[in-house]
């Protein structure tokens, strides 16, 4: 004989509750893996921005220029703070890279590294500004962030004894020996260059 019993009402509620669990676990753990994986590639993103900056900032270290003669040569380092983090003020001018555009140009280029505060929750962005020390003094020309959402910026100046955090070739008469520039993330981690002068004079 044929049983014909189907499910009773409590045995389909118990089956729609686990659905219901299993379902909830499952559209949990897919929306933690994007938010995991979109995380993850925020922070791929920013680890190669900051390499971009760094071996930039390391090239246009290493091509650093200065020549007590000409005033309008100079390396500057300036110790500052932003809410108790570090925010070095780097100015210094260097041979420029060779330009594809007919524009005139001296050929050499004053580059600043600065800080700047953004917002309430004391976030910082690091700027640089690029002009030629020998155009028009009123030609401004416009900082443009190069890492947002950092920790800190300390610039370091190797004298040949000791690291010091200032550093102004209008009183030393010489660039440093070695340049070291840190940035800190979000975390503490921590990454630096440290940069030679190729050309001295």
């Amino acid at each position: 004989m044929r049983n014909n019993r189907g499910f009773t009402l409590i045995e389909l509620l118990i089956a729609l509750a686990l659905l219901v669990i299993l379902a909830g676990a499952l559209y949990g753990t897919y929306f933690s893996v994007v938010a995991a994986r979109e995380k993850g590639g925020q922070r791929i993103e920013q680890r190669r921005e900051l390499s971009t900056t760094l071996g930039k900032l390391h090239d246009e270290l290493s091509s650093c220029f200065f020549n007590k003669n000409n005033e309008r040569l100079h390396f500057v380092v300036e110790d500052r703070d932003s809410f108790g983090k570090p925010a070095s003020l780097l100015q210094f001018t260097a041979i420029a890279p060779p330009r594809v555009d007919p524009a005139p140009a001296s050929g050499i280029v004053v580059l600043r590294y600065s800080v700047l505060e953004k917002g309430e929750d004391q976030a910082l962005s690091l700027q640089r500004e690029a002009r030629d020390p020998y155009l028009d003094v009123k030609v401004k020309s416009a900082p443009y962030p190069v890492v947002d959402e950092i920790e800190g910026f300390l610039v370091e100046c190797w004298d040949g004894n000791k690291w010091v955090k200032s550093w102004d070739t209008a009183l030393n008469g010489f660039l440093p020996k070695q340049v070291r520039a840190t940035i800190t993330l979000k975390g503490g981690e921590e990454l630096s260059t440290i940069a030679s002068q190729r050309l001295t004079r």
